[in-house]
């Protein structure tokens, strides 16, 4: 075995000069062969006569024990945002499936869209009971359209933007992660008048087709101000700046249903049946303008190398005249999200597209190659694909 010596120092003042004390610690084993070891002094220190290098050396010091404790290993955050397309019951086996990629991806806190309870049944209650069956504790409560659930425990759980007339909705929850509270926040946005259709020649109320494209961005932001999008994401920050000012982390996932500002831009407006728009789209510029980050853009901020595209995906098991709305168009867009805090104590370490590498253009199926995916090893629930961002925390 190998003697354990131990050293330590003190310093007693910095302007008078410098003290040290020695310390040394011999741990051998009972009955282990003791080895002659000369008695160490004291060294003794007189007056030095520079006191500021005193001053620098004890600084330095002190410098190399914060850098050693900033190098300890910090807790994982793992958000899946989830698009679970009416609860997983428009494809065969799709609730088996939603569970599957919960436990595939090891998310803490999930994010759900289209939360539905169908048959008088609470949707969180039966997926928290099944993932306990697979040895993960969840918790949560009923909620309607959006959700949520996690693996930390929840302090308090509410609809913070009510669903009305089917116009979307958010749902919050504060959390204990450890000790630290962390809101932590799902919407489901309003679909209806979503103007992104427009200029691809489709209403976005009805999604047939117009007479022709409409390209003018004052016409495109009208419309989709009729929404109730950019109402929900002004609840939300209210909210947000709240829990910040308490020293809360605060995190938002959704399907948003409405492109990023940062995706419609000069360089892809011939991309994509853009019809060379470049349109600043609100909803994701009133929470950059708060002081949230898109975790995907902040990871890939070239959308033309990286589009992100997250609706709509392919799924082997459907038609897919039930995937797409504007058949004849290439309507891809990425519309589900998650954004933080700028000011908080998440640190993005990666982010990553949930779910099959395939989209739809024109009725076709289309292999994405611009982008990396965490693809599912059996059934995809979705009509959408998913998010999951990995923080540091």
């Amino acid at each position: 075995m190998v003697p354990n010596i131990c050293f330590s120092w003190s310093r007693n003042a910095l302007i008078e000069g410098l003290d040290v004390s020695l310390k040394w610690n011999l741990n051998l084993p009972q009955g282990a062969l003791k080895l002659p070891i000369k008695p160490i002094e004291k060294p003794k220190i007189t007056q030095m006569k520079y006191p500021i290098k005193n001053k620098l050396i004890f600084l330095s010091l002190l410098g190399i024990m914060l850098t050693l404790l900033s190098c300890q290993p910090k807790e994982e955050l793992r958000v899946l945002q989830f698009n679970i397309w009416q609860e997983g019951t428009v494809i065969p086996g799709g609730f088996d499936a939603i569970v599957e990629e919960i436990v595939r991806t090891d998310a803490h806190l999930v994010a759900f869209s289209e939360v539905r309870n169908y048959n008088k049944s609470n949707f969180n209650e039966r997926i928290i009971a099944e993932l306990e069956l697979r040895g993960l504790k969840f918790y949560g409560d009923k909620s309607y359209d959006s959700g949520l659930i996690s693996r930390y425990p929840i302090e308090s759980y509410s609809a913070l933007y009510p669903v009305k007339d089917d116009h979307g909705s958010i749902t919050k929850a504060r959390i204990n992660v450890d000790g630290d509270v962390l809101a932590f926040y799902s919407a489901h946005l309003d679909y209806l008048n979503c103007s992104y259709y427009m200029p691809r020649g489709y209403s976005g109320n009805t999604w047939e087709e117009l007479a022709e494209p409409i390209t003018d961005v004052a016409d495109l932001l009208a419309v989709s101000r009729a929404s109730k999008r950019d109402d929900a994401i002004k609840v939300f920050i209210e909210d947000a700046k709240e829990e910040i000012g308490q020293g809360s982390q605060v995190i938002i996932g959704g399907d948003f249903n409405e492109p990023s500002h940062r995706d419609w831009i000069a360089e892809n407006k011939d991309l994509y049946d853009h019809k060379g728009v470049v349109i600043e789209w609100e909803c994701t510029k009133l929470l950059e303008e708060a002081g949230f980050i898109d975790t995907y853009r902040e990871q890939y901020p070239d959308p033309v190398k990286n589009p992100g595209f997250t609706y709509p995906s392919y799924n082997s098991r459907i038609a897919i005249d039930k995937l797409t709305w504007a058949p004849k168009s290439d309507e891809r867009e990425r519309i589900d999200f998650i954004f933080y805090n700028k000011t908080s104590q998440l640190k993005l370490k990666d982010v990553v597209i949930v779910g099959p590498d395939a989209s739809i253009v024109k009725s076709e199926v289309f292999v994405e190659d611009k982008d990396l995916f965490s693809k599912p090893t059996k059934v995809w629930p979705s009509d959408h694909k998913g998010l999951l961002a990995v923080f540091e925390f």
